[in-house]
């Protein structure tokens, strides 16, 4: 994939990347919204340092490190992804509150389109302000979005240093086992 200019950054305020899902998902995993970098190249997680490729492969989702323009694959797994808001801002901090309700809104028809078994909010701050649950914490929800379970997990962009990649990848490990089928 070529890196995009500054000028092709800069154009991307506004633009969406598409949903990456089909029905029947083991798990839908929905971002805040595109960033810049990600709506210029038109992937999800683009940006260079973004630890959601290298949590999703350390956690055992894939079996090798799956880059952002090689998304697709994720099908292949059964995971998906799609976003709260679609249009793409230089900071999640850009977005109203009640851009995010209305975005969980729409995600709620996406899963009753879609039927994932799960949904994994990716950004603990956007589900409080989305799902009006202020006190919420990382790891499963107590309620369910449609018919599915419902997950929390960090934000994994490089500039959230609350995180390092090693406690990301113990949540998506957390995730990856609880949506693991039980016999």
């Amino acid at each position: 994939m070529e890196r995009p200019t500054k000028a092709d950054i800069a154009s991307a305020v506004g633009r969406t990347v598409s949903d990456l899902t089909r029905p029947g998902l083991k798990i839908l995993f929905c971002g805040i919204n595109p960033g810049l970098y990600s709506a210029a190249t038109g992937h999800h997680f683009a940006r260079p340092g973004n630890r959601f490729w290298p949590a999703l492969h350390a956690a055992g989702f894939t079996a090798r490190l799956i880059r952002p323009w090689e998304e697709t694959l994720l099908l292949d797994y059964g995971l998906g992804i799609t976003n709260l808001v679609a249009r793409a801002t230089a900071s999640a901090a850009e977005l109203r509150a009640t851009e995010l309700r209305a975005g969980r809104r729409r995600l709620e028809r996406k899963v009753r389109r879609f039927s994932p078994r799960w949904v994994a909010v990716v950004g603990i701050g956007a589900y409080r302000t989305a799902f009006g649950r202020p006190d919420a914490v990382v790891g499963c929800q107590p309620e369910r979005i449609a018919s599915a379970g419902l997950w929390v997990l960090p934000n994994p962009s490089g500039l959230n240093a609350n995180h390092q990649l090693g406690d990301l990848t113990r949540m998506f490990r957390a995730l990856r086992f609880a949506a693991e089928p039980k016999e």
